[in-house]
């Protein structure tokens, strides 16, 4: 909206011009979201109370989470809504991949919202039938990718340090330029990136503060780089495609970084609202589709380390367990191991959170050195 503002009155209101920066922008719709977050955060945990959405821990779990059984859950609406408000007063609606990543994220919320509601309180074991939340994920999934790949992505070539790329061009990092084109392969690709991740941040999701506290981190990271894409002289020199509007992006990601900083809030030991599958499948797909517009798909893997850690531990067990009848970790995902190794929950958590910002400065590091 502010942007508008400036494009129909800057001209004769100079000061307007300000909202013509990104950087500025980008820093108001992070403390937008996030004080939207603190102010009503509140209120929405009593509203969800009000309406019975508790949180029924599962009896495979820890035996230290019971105590959590009835705590809010679909938390996740409190991000979506400031983070939709954030992104309104402060993006430029003009882009249409903002609209894509918006919309796409409360796709999956409501996806998340339906699956924690006959889980809560229509009491239905397991939520969803896992067939019927599979072929809504890929019905999502395609639709996000194929309007990304056909409609609000550049379609044409363009080039970075005098490097031709096209939008279905697979980049991988420590390599300049892109390493193939995968052509028609670039939406069941981007669909395996989208429900990978979103699945990966789901699983995550299983300790106070664990799945806000790194997708927070990997969001701000997302954010930096985002704005580095955007903008020409960043992207030649740091070696990093450059994908016109870009950085546009970053006011969405920033959004996000300051909803989840809000969220965390009342999220942190001991959790006074859970987000739920409300939440967690939106994060980890908006982690999936970022990448993938901005062209880090494979760099999403060292940058959500955490989340494919927590997959794979899951995937391991279930295999290990069903071809040898035998367990490689005390419990699945991961953090359950070091949690019944005798660490408290607080110490897995701020552990996975700096093992996150190690990734992230990873990720980062890899820019200049291709």
């Amino acid at each position: 909206m502010f942007h508008w503002i400036y494009e129909i009155f800057g001209n004769d209101l100079g000061f307007l011009r300000i909202f013509h920066y990104v950087t500025l922008r980008a820093m108001m719709a992070g403390l937008t979201a996030m004080f939207i977050t603190f102010l009503y955060g509140k209120r929405m945990i009593y509203f969800l109370q009000s309406l019975k959405f508790k949180e029924l821990v599962r009896n495979d779990g820890p035996e230290s989470h019971a105590a959590k059984s009835g705590t809010p859950t679909m938390g996740g609406l409190i991000m979506i809504v400031s983070l939709t408000v954030s992104t309104l007063l402060w993006g430029n609606l003009s882009n249409l991949n903002i609209w894509l990543l918006l919309l796409s994220a409360i796709a999956f919320c409501m996806l998340g919202f339906a699956d924690d509601y006959l889980k809560s309180v229509k009491k239905v074991k397991g939520g969803m039938r896992a067939r019927t939340k599979f072929v809504i994920t890929i019905l999502i999934a395609v639709t996000v990718t194929s309007v990304f790949y056909y409609i609000t992505g550049k379609p044409n070539t363009v080039e970075s340090k005098g490097i031709p790329f096209g939008i279905t061009d697979l980049f991988v990092p420590f390599l300049k330029g892109p390493l193939l084109t995968l052509g028609v392969l670039a939406i069941p690709f981007g669909i395996i990136v989208l429900i990978g991740s979103s699945h990966a941040v789901n699983l995550t999701d299983g300790l106070d503060g664990l799945a806000s506290g790194t997708v927070v981190i990997a969001t701000a990271t997302m954010a930096l780089l985002a704005y580095v894409s955007g903008t020409p002289v960043a992207a030649n020199y740091l070696n990093v495609p450059y994908l016109p509007g870009a950085h546009e992006y970053s006011i969405f990601l920033a959004g996000l970084s300051g909803a989840l900083l809000g969220f965390l809030w009342f999220n942190c030991h001991p959790a006074q609202v859970f987000m739920g599958d409300t939440g967690s499948l939106f994060l980890g797909s908006t982690l999936g589709l970022t990448a993938i517009m901005l062209k880090k798909e494979i760099l999403l893997i060292i940058l959500g380390g955490i989340f494919v850690a927590e997959a794979l531990s899951v995937m391991l067990q279930v295999g290990s367990f069903k071809l040898r009848g035998k367990r490689i970790f005390k419990m699945a995902p991961l953090h359950h191991h070091f949690e019944l190794l005798g660490w408290s929950e607080e110490k897995v958590v701020i552990r996975f959170w700096i093992v996150g910002i190690i990734l992230a400065i990873i990720t980062l590091s890899t820019l200049k050195i291709q």
